[in-house]
């Protein structure tokens, strides 16, 4: 162990730590769940201290050689190479203060060290260096914001549009399958299954524009707020140049937050974001549920589709083979709709200048991004993109659905066609054969009221 110390005293720190007093306080007062932040985060509070740190150095805020160090400590938080010093609890104090001091206390012992300097010695101080012009109040939110737009934009967006790619092609393969529709789990009138599966790849599309729809709210950054808003301490132009570099390195527009106050009091743009993340979520559901059902059987339900064979189903009944994609589907969609819930609560805790939630929405966001890019990437190569239709099965249960009368009723009325439906029902027979005996219609308009893809395309069916 080494002495480390902070405005509170001495702390004894682990030798081998980058991390200072000041972190292992909090770690001692946070044992609560063992979760830390993501890599999406810690990558993102690296890029801010990177980026002010250089912008300071331009400024001449302070010495640039120290600048320059913090920079390049900084750097390597970026790019993962000491993500074991982050090593605090997302439940931690509602600000985030622990992990933004933690970023400070680590990049500064590395600059320190590469200065020549001793370990824990303040060469580089963690405040009045690395976290110059800067607040845990403005730099929290801001690395919540950058870490969420990039990962829609680099990871879930791409993944939905694979999908939406996909299932749209099987709309295509399968447009010329007509098979029973069904509401209430009930028969309903014909419809196509590439309408079925244009329907799916329509919610994808629609999911991702309400998805492209949150990115510029989140793409406006608190940084320059710094304890309340006001912007105290912070050199003039230190937000702007630093939000231009950020941008700048990663390719997204980032600009500066219009108003402050409402930038580090609310989280608004953290809640949409996550209402648009619940909705694909529940999107996703819907479509692995349908598949699931489709599928179902083999023998003794629908099973008008065939999901990809992948592992064995059960450990007592051989042979069995489960829908196993489209329930892990189903589970992170749970999943993602329990933290929209977390979020949203979390969001309505701003307190006057700041919102005390601020971890755990993190963490809730940038999981529930992550879980559903990674869904949606599995749902679409393990599953839909092998998914094959069972024609003959489609066609056999389609013929033998009595609901298909309803395009009779224009023409001879819903009581009568009511009526012929349910003796069709009773007797175990066919509705057309049926309809030639009790409706006064030729063979012909029969055939031509009864033709099945016609009832799939709209309009009056003859």
């Amino acid at each position: 162990m080494r002495i480390e110390r902070d405005s509170m005293g001495e702390v004894q720190v682990p030798e081998d730590a980058y991390y200072g007093a000041s972190t292992q306080r909090a770690k001692d007062n946070f044992p609560i769940s063992g979760i830390g932040f993501s890599r999406r985060f810690i990558w993102a509070l690296g890029l801010i201290k990177a980026e002010a740190a250089r912008t300071n150095g331009d400024l001449g805020t302070y010495d640039g050689r120290l600048a320059g160090a913090a920079a390049a400590a900084a750097d390597r938080v970026v790019a993962g190479e000491l993500d074991d010093q982050f090593v605090l609890d997302i439940f931690q104090t509602g600000s985030g203060t622990s992990t933004n001091t933690n970023a400070n206390e680590v990049i500064a012992n590395i600059a320190t060290e590469a200065l020549g300097g001793e370990r824990g010695s303040r060469l580089v101080h963690p405040n009045d260096h690395v976290n110059q012009g800067q607040s845990s109040n403005d730099v929290i939110p801001t690395a919540i914001h950058i870490a969420a737009a990039a990962a829609i934009r680099e990871d879930l967006l791409p993944a939905l549009g694979h999908l939406a790619e996909v299932l749209s092609d099987k709309a295509s393969e399968f447009d010329d399958i007509i098979k029973s529709g069904r509401t209430h789990l009930m028969d309903a009138t014909p419809v196509r299954l590439g309408q079925e599966f244009g329907g799916y790849a329509a919610q994808i599309e629609k999911a991702r524009s309400r998805l492209a729809e949150a990115l510029p709210d989140l793409q406006e950054l608190a940084l320059g707020g710094t304890a309340v808003g006001t912007g105290i301490n912070a050199p003039e132009g230190f937000a702007a140049k630093t939000i231009a570099r950020i941008a700048d390195r990663t390719g997204i527009p980032f600009r500066e937050a219009e108003n402050h106050f409402e930038a580090q009091g609310a989280k608004d743009a953290v809640v949409a974001a996550s209402g648009a993340l619940k909705v694909l979520a529940v999107a996703l559901f819907k479509i692995a549920n349908d598949l699931r059902w489709l599928s179902s059987g083999p023998r003794t339900a629908i099973a008008e589709i065939k999901l990809p064979s992948l592992q064995p189903g059960s450990s007592i009944m051989p042979g069995k083979v489960n829908p196993v994609i489209p329930e892990s589907v189903m589970m992170v969609a749970a999943q993602v709709i329990g933290n929209d819930a977390a979020i949203t609560w979390g969001g309505a805790n701003g307190n006057f200048e700041l919102n005390v939630m601020m971890p755990v929405m993190a963490h809730n966001l940038l999981q529930s991004i992550e879980l559903l890019s990674n869904a949606s990437t599995v749902l679409n190569e393990k599953c839909v993109a092998g998914i094959e239709a069972d024609a003959e099965r489609a066609t056999e249960l389609v013929e033998r659905n009595i609901i298909i009368i309803t395009a009779l009723a224009p023409r001879i009325g819903y009581d009568l066609a009511a009526d012929i439906a349910k003796t069709a029902f009773a007797e175990g027979r066919g509705v057309r054969e049926v309809a030639a005996e009790k409706s006064g219609l030729s063979a012909d308009e029969l055939d031509a009221a009864l033709d099945l893809r016609s009832m799939t395309e709209g309009g009056v069916a003859g």
